[in-house]
């Protein structure tokens, strides 16, 4: 009795192959991770038998980056259980809580986000990010390779990764950017880039796009504030405390003298006075500085009408309200370094700076 013909192509091998081509992969992303030869062999098969029974619902071709995420969740999870148990071991009763419900749910939708933002950059970025992240190919190798320079293919694997983690983000939340300016802004923010930052105008952007400011935080340092900089959104009266009460905090810690902690806190609660007054929203930055000697930075920025002549506004006795304050003139003269600069219908951003006398 003759055989059944094979209904497998060349190009498609089957399934049984597809599926040892995986090991060493998964088995370089879990030694990387854990150390001891046997748990990494359990991790390894626990990985496999995860990526088995999931491989009819992965879309063709995706298969290796559902194993290599899916590889890093079994490791994470096995090092979240080993702490645990290491908590609780003098215990006699056994307090590990049992997996939510939805954690399953959430792990799935955090592999397909993966593999969605993967999809979304070209073959070329692709091909390059996995063959340096996952086969461990140098970036010499992949310059010959590519007709390229180490540097370039470095420059390339940086952009690529800003990328990435810009759709990955936008395909958790299953949106789409409602400008254009969004993906340029996002992307500047992602790869750190602050002179392409400067150029997208990615401060005023956030200030006036909700999902991007949203986005923007796991993209700056996971949601954490750099160490040197404090950011105070401004909408309301008590804004104005929360911002002259930080840079009075971060003046402190840089050692400025009482009669200064005082001029400095003036001079913020004059600015960002005024977005409370006059914008509808905005932002004060403060930020510590240590050259060319030490000082504070502060920069007020808002969406509001913008200031049609700036260097009348800077005259004294100049005012559009009547108040008791120092106006921009008095705060100007508060400071060692004042700019201004406005655009009609778009905003107003003031940048002051103040210098500690060297001890």
């Amino acid at each position: 009795m003759a055989a059944a013909p094979s209904t497998e192509s060349a190009e498609d091998p089957p399934r049984p192959a597809r599926f040892a081509e995986l090991i060493p992969l998964v088995r370089r992303i879990v030694a990387a991770r854990v150390s001891d030869p046997a748990t990494a062999d359990d991790l390894v098969q626990e990985t496999l038998a995860r990526v088995i029974a999931a491989a009819g619902r992965v879309e063709p071709g995706m298969l290796e980056p559902y194993a290599i995420v899916t590889s890093r969740n079994v490791v994470a999870s096995h090092w979240r259980d080993r702490g645990r148990q290491q908590r609780n071991q003098h215990r006699v009763v056994d307090l590990r809580p049992p997996d939510a419900p939805d954690d399953a749910l959430l792990a799935r939708e955090e592999q397909g986000a993966v593999a969605e933002a993967l999809t979304r950059l070209s073959d070329r970025e692709r091909e390059t990010l996995l063959a340096h992240e996952v086969s461990g190919r140098d970036t010499r190798s992949l310059a010959e390779e590519l007709g390229s320079t180490a540097g370039a293919v470095a420059a390339q694997l940086n952009r690529t990764r800003a990328r990435l983690r810009v759709e990955y983000l936008l395909a958790v939340e299953r949106l789409e950017p409602p400008t254009e300016r969004c993906r340029p802004v996002l992307l500047a923010i992602s790869s750190a880039d602050r002179r392409r930052q400067r150029e997208v105008d990615a401060a005023r952007h956030l200030l006036e796009c909700d999902l991007c400011a949203r986005l923007s935080e796991p993209l700056l340092g996971r949601g954490r504030e750099r160490e040197d900089e404090v950011r105070v959104p401004v909408h309301t009266d008590s804004d104005v405390v929360a911002a002259r009460h930080a840079a009075r905090e971060v003046a402190d810690r840089i050692g400025f003298p009482a009669t200064e902690l005082t001029s400095i806190a003036t001079a913020v609660s004059e600015v960002t006075r005024n977005i409370v007054r006059f914008a509808s929203s905005g932002e004060v930055v403060i930020e510590s500085l240590g050259e060319p000697r030490p000082g504070i930075r502060i920069v007020a920025r808002d969406v509001g009408p913008g200031i049609p002549d700036i260097d009348r506004a800077l005259q004294d006795g100049f005012s559009t309200y009547k108040g008791l304050g120092l106006g921009l003139p008095g705060t100007r003269r508060l400071m060692d370094e004042f700019a201004m600069t406005s655009e009609i219908g778009r905003g107003t951003t003031v940048t002051m700076t103040k210098w500690r006398e060297r001890r």
